[in-house]
């Protein structure tokens, strides 16, 4: 329940902010892996065609209906996606601990600036020569840096995100499904411009730095609107910590609204030690372990989740090809079926959170839930991929491809804001900010495993 004095998010001007946030917070990733033909055109030394004529392609625009036949000689899918989450896992792991000593603002806007930098690096990148190996050091060691800021950035914000009420959490993970969609359309862009490689390259590049830019815009803003102060502060106040004792009364015996005598005595308790005194939030210590033991199958459920999915997306699933002979189709199918799809159906099933959180933060089945995506595997191992050395094609039709892609994605991004929106349900309010970076550090270990099954999946095929 609101309360009287609760101030109104005018214009949905923090909703919005927070949208924006997320949408900041995973450009890094999905923009690096929507430009995989550019990285793929700059390390490989022959390109041959799908109708089987070896040329050689400068061509951005034009490389993404033949990236499927380049001579992956630096396994580039694999070595990206791994490099990309173990930073993400082992910076989440040291965001949990050293958020008590470096102060919140320090470390989101700091984040922000470094991938800002980052970016403008890359995009700089495109306009210099070099050979392939030096180019490929240089950027592993970008995606390595801006995932490690990202790490420290996504875990600060879901322990912001605690303060405040559930529906900002569902759109702050709305906003991240944007950030896949931003990037296919902007790749799309790029292909039909019909530029040269150079130019469309720096054009795709220059856009996320514009994105982060507004992002660190969009946080500082955060703090002079009266409805973000309000829950920014309110752990600072008397009034406040009654509220928030009252909320946790509420999350801990949702018996009592039916009449539960047994809840309402623990929650006069809670309040009467508030008002002596005893009960200081920030008097409190936090015990990781006892968090750990309230939020462990949420964090299960997301480490299942992303572990399915990196182990096959993108290292298995941008090798898949049109079976098509149209030449046109052939250029757009991997771009449109694979990521665009996938970015847009994973937005939809985040922004189911927003609407449902079945089957509710006390179900013990989510991570089996999420465990059976992993029939998607073979799925697209199956699918119908040129360079087939073990496997055989089964599902030759592209409409079997996109079939997968629509359920793969939208159960990915359902069980992937599902555990994000319950973990915090589960926990007492003073807990949520190190509820915040542990969830954040399970679902990079979940990231961090697909990314290593991809080596062997992709060996298998």
């Amino acid at each position: 329940m609101p309360r009287k004095d609760e101030p109104q998010d005018k214009f949905y001007f923090v909703t919005i902010i927070f949208l924006i946030l997320g949408l900041g917070t995973l450009l890094p990733w999905n923009f690096f892996i929507t430009a995989i033909p550019y990285f793929q055109t700059r390390l490989c030394s022959e390109i041959h065609t799908l109708y089987g004529n070896s040329s050689k392609s400068n061509d951005f625009s034009e490389s993404r209906n033949v990236t499927t036949q380049c001579r992956d000689e630096f396994n580039f899918n694999n070595w990206m996606t791994l490099l990309a989450q173990l930073p993400l896992l082992l910076c989440t792991l040291l965001n949990s601990f050293i958020y008590q000593w470096i102060p919140e603002r320090v470390r989101i806007a700091g984040s922000m600036l470094a991938i800002l930098s980052l970016f403008i690096f890359t995009a700089v990148l495109v306009e210099v020569e070099m050979d392939a190996q030096s180019f490929f050091d240089l950027t592993m060691a970008t995606i390595w840096f801006i995932n490690a800021f990202c790490a420290i950035l996504q875990g600060s914000l879901f322990g912001l995100l605690t303060l405040f009420p559930q529906h900002y959490s569902s759109m702050f993970l709305s906003g991240q499904g944007m950030a896949g969609t931003f990037a296919a359309l902007a790749m799309l862009l790029s292909m039909s411009s019909g530029a040269n490689h150079q130019t469309t390259a720096l054009g795709y590049f220059v856009t996320p730095c514009f994105g982060t830019f507004i992002s660190i815009i969009c946080y500082f803003l955060l703090y002079r609107l009266d409805f973000a102060q309000y829950y920014l502060s309110k752990s600072n106040t008397n009034s406040s910590k009654t509220y928030e004792l009252e909320t946790k009364a509420e999350l801990l015996h949702p018996g009592e609204e039916n009449g539960d005598a047994a809840g309402q005595k623990k929650a006069v308790l809670l309040l009467k030690e508030a008002e002596a005194g005893g009960i200081g939030e920030e008097k409190q210590s936090i015990s990781v372990c006892i968090v750990l033991k309230k939020i462990w199958v949420m964090a299960l459920t997301i480490v299942i989740t992303f572990g399915v999915t990196l182990s096959v997306f993108p290292a298995i699933t941008a090798k898949v090809v049109s079976n098509s002979e149209d030449e046109g189709w052939t250029k757009f199918f991997n771009p449109v079926c694979c990521f665009l799809i996938f970015n847009i159906m994973d937005w939809i099933g985040r922004s189911i959170t927003s609407k449902t959180l079945w089957p509710g933060p006390d179900s013990k089945y989510l991570p089996l839930l999420a465990a059976i995506r992993f029939i998607f595997v073979p799925l697209f191992m199956l699918c119908h991929i040129p360079d087939h050395i073990y496997l055989p094609t089964f599902f030759q039709n592209d409409a079997w491809f996109i079939i997968f892609m629509i359920f793969f994605s939208v159960s990915n991004g359902y069980f992937v804001s599902l555990p994000m929106c319950l973990a915090p349900k589960k926990v007492l309010p003073h807990e949520g900010e190190t509820t915040g970076a542990l969830m954040t550090f399970f679902l990079a270990l979940g990231l961090s495993v697909g990314a290593g099954l991809s080596f062997g999946f992709k060996a298998l095929l």
